[in-house]
Order: structure tokens, then C-alpha cells, then sequence
């Protein structure tokens, strides 16, 4: 935990720590490691020997599972949405350096990966693997996220992740006490089906609570895209605080997080926690 000293917040009147996730581990920081360790139990409770997961040409999520496999002794499957490319970029090249094989799902079929056909035919094609669902996100994974609200040592009053899917938000939400409440951040452009996926992931893990919120308009174009004034943000933050901020997730959520406290969003006297995921 980091509290931060900046004259932003002290001029709205509010508190802020950063809970520093990102340093759970090198290669699987973070809600990656939260939203993983549950589903690794279960994959090896179950004699799995094979993880198989969803992802794009960039996703942090694949790295993961990637790492996990190459760690804990699990073979590792990422199918990936649209067609190959040569050469790998980075992600995919890294994913491939600790043993992952990778596939490919036309973006057609890829929207169908949820259901048993497509499930049945990758069965077909690689054998038996255990299900890691694309980001990580089921019940194992708010299991996960839903115990980091106790690691924290400090008496607040929200908590702000940011959300790709809507897992870390909806297991962070599922443990708070009274009076708190969390605030997620999507990271996509139109991201109010949030609303809903958070809602249908607490109701499958039996936990629904109504402390928690979605912030839809800092996504800055779409997931994985930047505007000039996030570059500057980061800069700013680097310059102040001596942390680099991951520009696809944690940038933005931070830029939200300001940018509510300085619309005067937040009561004087409220203490934020804001997660850095990776």
C-alpha cells in the first residue's frame, strides 16, 4: 500500500492509496494472479493436465495463463481471435516463450467460443483440456479477487479497479463491508454491458451486492487505444510519484479517479483505494 501525496487530491479534499497488485508477481501480476490461483486449484484437483484459454492478438490474460502453465506444470493452449500473423508480436511471443501453443478462431466463431460446438470441436482438435474462460473471469476467479479487500490495512471508503471483463470488480465488490463501495473503470468503448456481466458474475458465484458501480467514459477510444492527454497523464504520474503506469488498463482507471475527484464526485474526507492490476 502507497498512499499518495499529490496536491490534486488534496485540493478535492480526499485520500488515495494505491494497492500494489502489479508486484504479486513478474509475469502473472496482479487480477491475472487473483482470478488464476482458484482456477489452477480446481484444474488440479481435477487431474487436469492442459489449460486452454481465450484471447486477442495482445492479451495480457494469455501471458498470464501462459506463465501459470510454464510454473505450475500445466500445458498451455491460447486460441486467439482472428487469423496469425508473422512474426508473433511481443505478447504472443512471450506467451509462445514459456510453452504455450497457440490457435486461431476466425472473429466469426470466436464470438461463438462460449458455446459447446465450438468448446466440442477444439476438444476434437487438441484433446482434453480444463476451461479457463477469456480473461479469467468465473467463479473461481471472483473467489480470487473477493479476497483482496481484506489484505488492505487502512480503513476506506471506495475501492476503483479497472475492468475488462468485470471479474476483479465484481469479486473486489462481493467482500467490501458496509459503507464501502467500488467503482470500475471499463477499459472498452460501450462498456455499460459491464453492468450487466458483473451482476450475472456475483449471481454465479452467490454473492450479488449493490456497492458497486461502472465508469464508461475513460476508455479513451477502445480498449488498447490512447490519446495524446493519457500519454501526458502517465508522464505526470511518473514525473510525481516515481511509478510508470500501464497505459491499457491502470492509466486509465487513475485518469478517471482525478478526473472524478477534481468534478468534486467524491465528499471531502473520502479515502480511495485504487488497485493497480498490472
Amino acid at each position: 500500500m502507497v498512499e499518495l501525496v499529490d496536491d490534486r487530491l488534496a485540493a478535492g479534499g480526499v485520500r488515495m492509496w494505491l494497492k500494489r497488485d502489479d508486484l504479486i508477481h513478474p509475469e502473472i501480476p496482479g487480477n491475472k494472479w487473483r482470478k488464476l490461483k482458484y482456477n489452477l486449484l480446481t484444474a488440479q484437483e481435477q487431474g487436469a493436465k492442459t489449460l486452454l484459454t481465450f484471447g486477442g492478438a495482445y492479451s495480457n490474460h494469455l501471458q498470464a495463463v501462459a506463465a501459470a502453465g510454464y510454473y505450475f506444470g500445466f500445458d498451455t493452449i491460447g486460441i486467439v481471435r482472428g487469423e496469425e500473423h508473422l512474426p508473433l508480436n511481443p505478447s504472443l511471443a512471450f506467451a509462445v516463450s514459456r510453452g504455450m501453443r497457440l490457435g486461431y478462431l476466425d472473429r466469426t466463431t470466436y464470438r461463438s467460443k462460449h458455446t459447446e460446438p465450438v468448446i466440442e470441436q477444439l476438444r476434437q482438435e487438441y484433446g482434453d483440456f480444463f476451461l479457463v474462460p477469456e480473461g479469467g473471469s468465473n467463479a473461481d476467479a471472483l473467489r480470487g479477487c473477493a479476497e483482496l479487500p481484506a489484505e488492505l490495512t487502512i480503513d476506506f471508503d471506495v475501492i476503483c479497479c479497472a475492468c475488462g471483463t468485470g471479474g476483479t470488480l465484481a469479486g473486489i465488490a462481493s467482500a467490501l463491508q458496509p459503507g464501502q463501495r467500488a467503482i470500475g473503470f471499463a477499459m472498452l468503448k460501450g462498456g455499460s454491458f459491464l453492468v450487466d456481466e458483473v451482476a450475472q458474475f456475483q449471481a454465479s458465484a452467490g454473492r450479488v451486492t449493490a456497492n458497486w458501480s461502472v465508469e464508461t467514459q475513460f476508455h479513451f477510444g477502445g480498449y488498447a487505444k490512447r490519446k495524446p492527454e493519457l500519454d501526458r497523464f502517465i508522464e505526470d504520474f511518473a514525473e510525481r510519484h516515481g511509478i510508470t503506469l500501464d497505459w491499457v488498463y491502470v492509466a486509465k482507471m487513475l485518469y478517471g479517479v482525478f478526473a472524478l475527484v477534481e468534478r468534486g464526485e467524491f465528499a471531502p474526507g473520502t479515502r480511495i483505494v485504487t488497485v493497480v492490476t498490472g
